[in-house]
């Protein structure tokens, strides 16, 4: 202590002393603590640890003890309890050791013991036994009316409940977590309790709606409904009601929480946040008692709202899957749909939830009424992306040259939660090198680990199988160089990233949400484009078009069968979000044999195609596969410079083409059978 005080720095105010460690907090467990140590000390002072002897009939202890001279004393406990002490002698015989066996010879009372209903029919029957054994000596008698050994009896019988007791309710109280409203003692006895943070007026909460950026539309639903509950009159002077509840729906990480977040900051209401697991418990009825707990909370502070985040854990639709149906989530499930819209509706509670899974949740849950609005979050735009970087780099070092629309134009399809975690990963590139400031190439090699992995700088590669890396990235780069509808090429790389990733070829999807079947048969040229160069080249293929050929398979089963892009099939889908189906398919084995050989019939034009479009422009594969084993890394400008402009002179998809195709199929078929 001494030299922790010489090293304090004199006269620095801010050092707060250090002040004693604080005692334990006094809890609920104090009590049945100090209660249970009463009761025992009770019985304990009553007697209750006294051993008593075997329990045997007066019959028996005539017959077998007194009748044999053994018995030295009788005591008579509270008028019903006779002990029996044995001559210590006769403890030691052997012909006494079966009748004696399992009798202790110290015992508090007696080796025996025999119960009596009355203690003058005791003296009557012990004055017979005298009359009937006239050679055996008589025992000595003593009675003790003791007023406690009723205590002491009651205490024996009541002491193990309540040692059961004690123990279930400590279980219970680290089973519940803390289980309970605001403010709750939690455990067994609040079990059924809400699980709710409350947020009331004047908290103060970090996030508010100028944190949230990119959801404009979402952002003014919400704020509207914040307004409601600010100037309720403004709305209600017109006929207007106050919506029940409203449903954020969107992908992962698109910012629910965060928008839920931001209207507690901003409203001056009580604020309930939960989630949907919250209400979810191993006890039968723990849930729907949740539920009507958290809304009678809800009541007490209207007008209020209620945010449940991942609602499907309970909105899951009731009687599609009976095998898999669950009583206790049902029941929680009805009891949500009372509350929120029942008989005794109530004004003043709005109820606002979130879900990636708006496919599964019931019926009745999303009528109007309930959730009377359905706030779509998607992926953001330009933009919106744009928006999302400026928040996230508003409390980091960043050069002045970064440009942020550069940024969002790299990453298309990212969500607001991938935003964020580049611009953390760029903050930690930039101070693993040493550098004051986040630049463009920090966040390029932020977004390049978010997209393949870690960089293996310390995987081995030999030399025949880098080739064969470099040729195959070479066939993907080529193939969409000189596809019309093809992506944009960002990079080409070599470098090996995460666990399977030998390497990648970036391209740069345009901003739109329609896409032409014409941009989706380029979209599968380049994707077997890898494939195609390692046959062109080396005369074999490798395994390292997997995960080209498991994107190929899904987007041609898509396009035939799910957006009626096949002629043979026709404009239909057996699209099945809901899984109404189950596990049938909704078409005969006929239809199914047909998807399967125009599925095959499309993947090999699409490959056949390729092969010729890289046929001709093979001198252009050399040219980047050998730029790619001497640097690893060419982006846009380098190919520019390697094999010229991006020209759209591709190889079109032919009647000849595909008649060709279908030939060939079909005489791989015959020879197969």
């Amino acid at each position: 202590m001494e030299q922790e005080q010489n090293n304090t720095p004199k006269g620095d105010k801010n050092i707060k002393p250090k002040l004693p460690p604080k005692g334990p907090k006094f809890n609920m467990s104090w009590i049945y603590g100090g209660f249970l140590i009463a009761m025992i000390g009770v019985w304990f002072i009553g007697g209750g640890f006294m051993t008593e002897g075997r329990e045997i009939s007066f019959q028996k202890f005539e017959q077998e003890l007194y009748a044999k001279g053994l018995v030295e004393k009788l005591h008579v406990e509270n008028k019903h309890i006779v002990q029996v002490s044995l001559f210590k002698d006769s403890l030691e015989l052997p012909k006494n050791a079966v009748l004696l066996k399992k009798v202790k010879q110290n015992v508090k009372g007696g080796q025996f013991s025999f119960s009596i209903g009355d203690i003058e029919q005791f003296k009557s029957d012990m004055a017979k036994a005298v009359e009937k054994y006239p050679t055996v000596k008589q025992a000595e008698i003593t009675y003790d009316n003791n007023k406690g050994g009723f205590l002491n009896n009651l205490m024996s019988m009541l002491l193990p409940l309540l040692l059961l007791v004690g123990i279930w309710v400590l279980l219970m109280r680290k089973m519940g977590g803390g289980a309970g409203g605001a403010g709750g003692a939690g455990g067994l006895f609040n079990i059924g309790k809400s699980k709710a943070t409350l947020f009331e007026k004047g908290t103060k909460v970090n996030v508010t709606f100028n944190d949230v950026a990119g959801l404009d539309e979402a952002k003014v639903e919400v704020m509207e409904v914040v307004d409601f509950l600010k100037h309720p009159k403004k709305y209600t002077a017109l006929g207007g009601k106050i919506p029940k509840g409203s449903l954020l729906v969107g992908p992962p990480g698109t910012g629910k929480t965060l928008l839920a977040k931001a209207m507690a900051g901003e409203a001056q209401v009580p604020f309930f946040s939960l989630s949907g697991s919250d209400f979810v418990e191993m006890f039968v009825g723990v849930g729907a008692s949740r539920v009507r707990d958290l809304f009678k909370q809800a009541r007490e502070k209207a007008p209020c709202i209620i945010f449940i985040d991942e609602i499907d854990a309970i909105g899951r639709a009731r009687g599609k899957n009976q095998m898999m149906s669950n009583d206790e989530r049902e029941n929680t499930l009805n009891q949500l749909l009372v509350e929120m819209d029942g008989f005794s509706g109530d004004s003043g509670i709005i109820v606002l939830a979130a879900t990636n899974r708006p496919d599964v949740l019931d019926t009745a849950l999303l009528r109007p009424g309930r959730f009377d609005r359905q706030i779509t979050i998607g992926i953001p735009d330009l933009k919106g992306r744009e928006d999302i970087f400026k928040v996230h780099l508003g409390n980091k070092k960043v050069s002045k040259d970064l440009n942020t629309h550069k940024l969002a134009a790299q990453t298309p399809g990212f969500a607001g939660a991938d935003i964020a975690n580049i611009c953390n990963e760029a903050a930690l590139i930039a101070a693993r090198n040493g550098k004051s400031e986040i630049d463009l190439q920090d966040f390029n090699d932020a977004i390049d680990r978010v997209i393949g992995g870690i960089e293996k700088k310390s995987k081995i590669i030999l030399p025949e199988e880098k080739k064969v890396i470099a040729y195959h990235e070479a066939g993907h780069a080529v193939s969409g160089w000189f596809l019309e509808h093809a992506h944009p090429l960002v990079k080409v790389t070599i470098v090996p990233r995460g666990e399977a990733a030998l390497g990648y070829a970036q391209y740069l999807p345009k901003e739109k949400y329609l896409t032409l079947k014409e941009e989706l048969e380029d979209d599968l040229c380049m994707t077997l484009g890898g494939r195609a160069v390692e046959e062109l080249v080396f005369g074999k293929i490798s395994t390292g078009a997997l995960s080209d050929l498991q994107q190929v398979t899904k987007m041609a089963y898509a396009m035939v069968s799910v957006y009626g892009m096949n002629d043979k099939v026709g404009n239909v889908s057996f699209y099945d979000p809901q899984n109404e189906n189950g596990f049938q398919k909704p078409y005969s084995e006929k239809t199914g044999q047909m998807i399967d050989d125009e599925v095959r019939k499309l993947i090999e034009v699409a490959y056949e195609r390729v092969k010729a479009l890289l046929s001709d422009k093979k001198e252009a594969v050399k040219i980047i596969a050998e730029q790619l084993l001497e640097k690893e890394v060419l982006y846009k400008d380098d190919l520019i410079r390697l094999i010229g402009e991006r020209p759209y002179d591709l190889p079109a998809v032919t009647p000849d083409l595909i008649a060709e195709t279908t030939n060939e199929l079909e005489d791989n078929n015959k020879e197969a059978e």
